[in-house]
């Protein structure tokens, strides 16, 4: 099953009710070629990082759908609507089957700091031990990763 995020930003005179008739007529559009809504978020109204058409703001609506089939009627639809400044739809299924097999391959593993290693001084013999002013205190000359 494929998942799609649909955004759009609907013009800032578009009033709250015509805003959610849109809504709702672009959901049923989607259901119609066999798509399942389950996720619709109302962003409200932000503002545009560059004036669109003269406008500094914009109402922001994404939703979410899963369907086999594309979303090309509701792309042609939303190209056809004036009331629309920008929209976008992408298919997001694929980027959460990577994030998976990541996830698999590098599980986070609690780091463990390894144990310093102290060469012997070049005049001692190797099983020499090692004093303890030599070992350095836990905040000094320990490499951070």
């Amino acid at each position: 099953m494929r998942t799609y995020e649909v955004l759009f930003i609907l013009s800032p005179q578009v009033p709250e009710e015509e805003a959610t008739t849109l809504a709702t007529e672009f959901k049923r559009i989607a259901e119609g070629s066999g798509a399942k809504l389950t996720h619709e978020e109302v962003w409200g109204r932000r503002r545009l990082a560059y004036p669109i058409q003269k406008f500094n703001e914009g109402n922001y609506q994404l939703l979410v759908f899963e369907t086999e089939a594309g979303l090309n009627e509701l792309d042609r639809r939303m190209k056809n609507s004036d009331r629309i400044l920008r929209h976008m739809i992408v298919r997001t299924d694929l980027d959460h089957k990577r994030a998976e097999k990541l996830a698999k391959r590098n599980p986070k593993k609690e780091r463990m700091r390894p144990a310093p290693s102290f060469a012997a001084s070049p005049g001692a013999p190797a099983s020499a031990p090692v004093e303890p002013s030599a070992i350095p205190a836990s905040d000094e000359a320990v490499p951070a990763e």
